[in-house]
């Protein structure tokens, strides 16, 4: 008899504890394994009654629910994680950037002061100046040389006048010599003629 009542509160047992699974495993909502987050709140809410100010959820829901808002947060945690990391590196390579500009600016800035400059006898002169200083004394030379040029024509012009002047002055000079010279020996010769006629008196 102990025996057959063992047996009656073992199937009992067993017939209860299954229907409380079948009535716990109930069909889960598509709405909690499918839908985001908002949508699951938003089922619960729809489907789920207050009573005192206490809501009513199913404890598989719940724990479904809770579930899903952990892995939620574990997933944007390490997106998160991933996206400090991408900053970081992107900072770390804008730093970098930063510096190569600077350094490419200040080369950008030599070059351009080393092409807008001559090196003459050791200092660094502006092009410009140094164009206007060049133009300066190239027009300074010209001006020297074509002064130059005058001059030498004038003062030729004044040799040539004065070779003739001499030439002029050699060829009177030569006259007056030979008509000096003639007029001389006649002297002499009319003196010496006096002379004889003088001692043959």
């Amino acid at each position: 008899m102990k025996q057959l009542q063992l047996r009656c509160i073992v199937i009992l047992a067993v017939l209860i504890t299954t229907v409380m699974k079948l009535t716990g495993q109930a069909t889960m909502p598509d709405a909690l394994l499918k839908s985001s987050l908002n949508e699951q709140f938003k089922y619960l809410d729809e489907h789920t009654k207050i009573y005192e100010n206490y809501r009513a959820v199913r404890e598989d829901m719940f724990q479904l629910t809770k579930k899903n808002v952990s892995d939620t947060l574990s997933l944007l945690n390490t997106k998160i994680a991933g996206l400090n990391k991408t900053a970081r590196t992107l900072n770390q390579t804008i730093d970098t950037l930063r510096k190569d500009l600077g350094s490419t600016k200040s080369s950008l800035e030599a070059t351009t002061k080393s092409k807008n400059s001559i090196s003459v006898m050791g200092l660094e002169v502006n092009k410009a100046a140094y164009n206007r200083i060049m133009w300066t004394i190239l027009f300074g030379l010209v001006a020297a040389l074509v002064a130059g040029f005058l001059v030498f024509k004038r003062n030729l012009s004044i040799i040539s006048n004065t070779k003739k002047e001499f030439q002029e002055l050699k060829d009177e000079f030569e006259t007056y010599r030979k008509t000096s010279r003639e007029a001389r020996e006649k002297m002499t010769m009319a003196h010496f003629l006096e002379m004889k006629k003088l001692k043959g008196e």
